[in-house]
């Protein structure tokens, strides 16, 4: 599982899954005696609002990390995810409106005003659902959650990466085989501008220039000899280097030194 390719958007449906476990163990009912509920003392509740939503956070989680989306019964586990967690909150809005029904072996009581438990689980819940929904839609909230060190985000078609491989905005880093990239400054010489650097030699035919790229979401990277499984992950936020153009794919060369076949190339940025 990438963490990389977590979202904004994920971070708060952690959050509030978080928020919602926490109100599971607080009181359903209010000012109820010694014999006050919590949610894990009515099984329906529990299962409907608490349980219904955390389990839809972590699907979205996992198959946000997963270099392909796993279907349960044709659907993608990261809208099952979805549907999940508006339940939940669905859920949690009538055991909100009539706390009565989860008291006295599920006979209504009147005048029973609601618990900080499913104030708090109504509240984690409503913003769990909207969270895992305006990911879908809203590009703010599909930014990456967090890059990695010297990781800056991928510039407009046209720009130039600057720094090493790998690293836009950084500072220049090793290439392969430890030698310096080309056009880096050597010991004694003086500090001048640095040129864009070019890229290695092209792999493929001769009319292939090879060039930097980042891609806009996480896409896998499957490996030269055809086998179906991935081998490797690009995450968004990170350069790579295209090295080969194999009709409407890509050959794309990781930081570690790992080849693959880019097969979805729509969307990505030109360095």
């Amino acid at each position: 599982m990438n963490i990389r390719s977590l979202t904004r958007g994920d971070g708060v449906v952690i959050g509030a899954a978080v928020l919602l476990f926490i109100a599971s163990f607080l009181d359903t009912i209010d000012d109820f005696g010694d014999d006050t509920p919590m949610a894990w003392d009515n099984l329906g509740l529990v299962m409907s609002v608490y349980v219904a939503g955390i389990a839809g956070a972590a699907l979205i989680v996992v198959a946000r990390g997963l270099p392909t989306q796993p279907k349960v019964l044709g659907i993608d586990l990261g809208q099952a995810g979805v549907v999940l967690t508006v339940a939940s909150a669905w859920g949690a809005l009538w055991s909100l409106i009539d706390p009565g029904t989860f008291v006295d072996g599920g006979q209504n009581v009147p005048d029973i005003d609601a618990g900080a438990g499913l104030i708090l689980g109504f509240i984690a819940a409503l913003v769990l659902a909207a969270a895992a929904v305006a990911t879908l839609v809203l590009p703010a909230l599909k930014a990456p959650l967090a890059g990695t060190p010297g990781q800056a985000a991928p510039q407009p078609y046209g720009g130039q990466p600057q720094g090493g491989y790998g690293y836009p905005g950084g500072q220049p880093q090793q290439s392969f085989g430890g030698q310096q990239p080309y056009g880096a400054p050597q010991p004694g010489q003086p500090q001048q501008q640095a040129a864009p650097a070019p890229a290695p030699a092209a792999q493929g035919g001769a009319d292939f220039t090879p060039f930097w790229f980042a891609v806009p979401v996480a896409r896998p990277l499957f490996g030269e000899d055809g086998a179906p499984t991935p081998i490797a992950e690009l995450a968004p936020g990170t350069w790579y280097l295209a090295v080969e153009q194999r009709g409407p794919n890509l050959i794309a060369q990781t930081q570690d030194g790992r080849r693959g076949v880019l097969q979805d190339t729509s969307g990505i940025q030109r360095g």
